[in-house]
């Protein structure tokens, strides 16, 4: 009888199929179902499962928030899936991860003799709050870029904007036509922050304040940081960001600037995608014959007092990363290792480079099937020079999760400048206390 239940037992803990011993490998992925390339991302994945017999991919999907949250209570719970999506700074859940190092460290895991295939500046580690390469970075990130709506400009007679004193000028001519001038969807809260809070505080502050502010020797109620807030109330009474902006959320920004609603979208260079045909309906938000000869990408314009010009926020991509958790040497680990080398593998980093996904960190990708949006941001990216800092990349989540909402309160009228630096002052205060 024994014997008999521990055959049951065994059984129940090793799925064949088709012949083969299946592992079970639990993989979160972070991806937007209403995006152009979403079909592309799901024919990715079973094909990975047609060639990969022997696992069985249990695959959760999720987007913004909802990724953070469920990955947060994972974690919380003590049940880490053994491969998951992560950023390589402090931001949301990843900050776990990246602090208390609960992902494996991909140099000792993928091999330097695959790794070669990548850019330096994705296998950086100083880019990595762990010092580790807990992922592998998909792409080098600019997280705030100005997508702008050419022909809709032209045909208002309204040149494209060098100053901010331009952009301000321009809001009653839009206003008329009831056209937005700069669209910003913040109801996810952290898109104000991360795509073009990062540019003001870059372009007023640099990088030596912002330092120094995370190690206590400036404060955020020091004046030049509150003016960097001012300077974002400033946005919303001047009518340049309208007030129903922090109230939107943030997957609907690309078919409003595509459909007219806005002059202006600011958001990260990963956006470019959603304006691309989706392979699954034969339909672009911007048709392709278009989008090179209406559309632009800029930089945010001249800022009053900037001190920094052109200062535009990056960090290192997001990738996959595999738990800690996954014991050295199982079938689950070489399983992992398995789906991370058919990502980061020519064909599916291709495949992302044609979506519009983002522009590989594996070097040698190129494709003719790119969409002319693509190459608009190719060329953006390569007139960036040094990255400026994300804001959420560098400062602790106690400090961010206080500006975020300080943001959409500024926004609302609902708080003062002043007011949120000082409570972004009293947590930088009880963080440091810690130390």
């Amino acid at each position: 009888m024994k014997k008999l239940l521990f055959l049951v037992l065994a059984m129940s803990l090793i799925a064949v199929v088709g012949g083969f011993a299946q592992t079970t490998l639990n993989f979160l992925w972070y991806q937007d179902a209403t995006s152009a390339g979403y079909s592309t991302d799901v024919a990715i994945w079973q094909k990975f499962k047609d060639t990969n017999p022997d696992i069985n991919l249990n695959q959760e999907i999720l987007f913004s928030n909802a990724y953070h949250d469920k990955l947060t209570a994972y974690i919380a719970a003590g049940q880490m899936p053994d491969v998951f999506y992560l950023w390589p700074s402090l931001k949301d859940s990843s900050a776990i991860v990246q602090s208390k190092k609960l992902a494996k460290d991909l140099k000792v895991l993928l091999g330097a003799d695959f790794l070669k295939d990548f850019t330096p500046a994705a296998l950086d580690v100083n880019q990595q709050t762990s010092k580790m390469l807990l992922e592998l970075p998909q792409s080098f990130t600019f997280t705030s870029t100005m997508y702008a709506n050419k022909k809709l400009l032209s045909d208002l007679k309204i040149p494209l904007p060098k100053t901010y004193a331009d952009l301000k000028a321009m809001v009653i001519k839009l206003k008329v036509k009831n056209i937005q001038t700069v669209l910003l969807p913040d109801g996810d809260g952290w898109p104000g922050e991360s795509c073009l809070f990062s540019t003001i505080a870059d372009r007023l502050l640099g990088n030596s304040f912002q330092d120094r502010l995370m190690t206590g020797k400036a404060k955020f109620t020091d004046p030049a940081f509150v003016a960097a807030l001012t300077f974002w109330k400033t946005l919303f009474t001047d009518g340049v960001i309208s007030w129903t902006n922090i109230q939107e959320p943030y997957g609907d920004g690309p078919g409003l600037f595509a459909s007219g609603k806005a002059a202006f979208f600011v958001d990260g260079d990963w956006r470019v995608g959603a304006y691309l045909t989706d392979k699954a309906t034969g339909k672009a938000l911007i048709d392709p014959a278009v989008q090179a000869t209406d559309f632009a990408l800029l930089q945010f314009p001249t800022i009053p007092g900037e001190k920094f010009p052109a200062a535009a926020p990056g960090i290192a991509g997001t990738g996959l990363a595999v738990a800690s958790t996954v014991a050295p040497g199982s079938d689950v680990e070489k399983a992992a290792v398995r789906l991370l080398k058919y990502y980061y593998g020519p064909e599916v980093q291709t495949l992302n480079y044609e979506t519009g996904a983002y522009i590989p960190s594996r070097m040698g990708i190129t494709s003719e099937k790119v969409e002319p949006m693509i190459g608009l941001m190719a060329a953006w990216k390569n007139t960036q020079s040094k990255p400026a800092y994300v804001f959420d990349g560098v400062f602790a989540p106690e400090v961010v999760n206080v500006l975020n909402p300080g943001l959409q309160a500024i926004g609302l009228g609902a708080k003062t400048p002043a007011q949120v630096a000082a409570e972004m002052q009293k947590a930088q205060d009880a963080l440091l206390m810690k130390k």
